[in-house]
């Protein structure tokens, strides 16, 4: 485990930062699910940028009020507490680790299953949490942004011309779904202060491998995405609303169509971060491919895979890398649809 003194913060991915305040991008989609033009409108952000942010979601405020207490109530913990709920194994508490293949963040978190059961009684000897209550809001808010995430699945579809509409959100509701929940805590981080013009990285930069992810996070900045023109730009945070991120195993069902964008996070000097994702994953026996509904006689970009090969070769690499070039076929890998790099 990293020891969180001020000189190991050198051993810690730090990036430059182009400019004193970050530019927030500004035209990130918003998408109202009570109107009847969102299908569309989802398909056009999922086309242009894999990302894009939705209200009237209908997720009741209740549920994220809780859960957001109860994550704050846990990681306000001591460390020598936390640990007790781990190690992420990878359900559990993580610190700083991320991965099996060196990564490594300004960032602790509690990774959980959606299906199998985690046993929440890892946090009974934790001073002030009660596990049954933390089982309780996590169930509640995952039903509910499940059914979000399946909501905006099945307007794709519609908004695809694809028959049947829950082509994609069956595989989400799935009994044996390898869907995951994530709580990230970004600590603030006073002593980034000493690099100048630099930022310490909380979450180093990725794609999501599953087919949807669904994230909320409090009122502190941090979130960036990467354009497709190579530029870093910053994501406003709004805790009201969720962002949505195109995954892998989506970019892959549209033969590249959508787009799973890369994005990161940066840590606050001041500020602690909280993030909230839902990562709807098929099941592990699930066939991952093209469907042959959105080819129209073009060539397959991607080999067959099933989830459970993917998932796997995803814990040979770094963060980082293009997880689908291990799947891309030859002939088409510097195709026009720009794939991530």
């Amino acid at each position: 485990m990293v020891v969180l003194t001020k000189p190991a913060i050198e051993h810690f991915p730090i990036v430059k930062n182009s400019c004193k305040s970050p530019s927030f991008f500004i035209d990130v989609p918003v998408i109202d699910l009570s109107k009847p033009d969102s299908k569309n409108l989802i398909v056009k952000a999922c086309e242009e940028f894999g990302f894009f942010k939705v209200i009237n979601h209908n997720v009741p405020i209740e549920f994220i009020i809780k859960l957001e207490s109860e994550a704050i109530k846990f990681f306000s913990s001591p460390l020598s507490e936390k640990l007790k709920a781990g190690p992420a194994d990878p359900f559990g508490y993580g610190n700083k680790k991320i991965g099996q293949n060196g990564d490594i963040g300004w960032v602790e978190y509690i990774l959980l299953s959606t299906n199998s059961e985690f046993n929440y009684q890892k946090f009974a000897s934790i001073l002030g949490v009660n596990p049954e209550t933390i089982r309780a809001a996590v169930n509640d808010y995952v039903s509910a942004v499940k059914k979000v995430s399946c909501d905006i699945l099945e307007m794709l579809a519609e908004g695809l011309n694809i028959n049947p509409k829950n082509v994609f959100s069956k595989l989400l509701m799935d009994e044996k779904s390898d869907s995951v929940f994530r709580l990230n805590h970004y600590p603030p981080c006073p002593a980034i202060e000493e690099f100048t013009g630099k930022n310490l990285i909380g979450f180093g930069e990725h794609t999501d491998p599953q087919i949807i992810s669904v994230l909320r996070s409090n009122n502190t900045s941090g979130l960036q995405i990467l354009l497709t023109n190579g530029h870093w730009i910053s994501v406003p945070p709004d805790p009201s609303s969720f962002f949505i991120n195109v995954g892998d195993s989506l970019q892959v069902m549209t033969n590249g169509r959508f787009k799973s964008v890369k994005h990161r996070v940066l840590t606050n000097s001041v500020k602690s971060r909280l993030s909230m994702i839902y990562f709807g994953g098929p099941p592990l026996t699930e066939k991952i491919a093209p469907l042959p509904s959105l080819m129209e006689g073009k060539d397959s970009l991607y080999k067959e895979f099933t989830w459970f090969e993917y998932k796997k070769s995803t814990y040979t690499i770094r963060l980082a890398d293009n997880r689908l070039v291990l799947f891309e076929k030859s002939l088409r890998r510097h195709d026009v649809y720009n794939l991530n790099s």
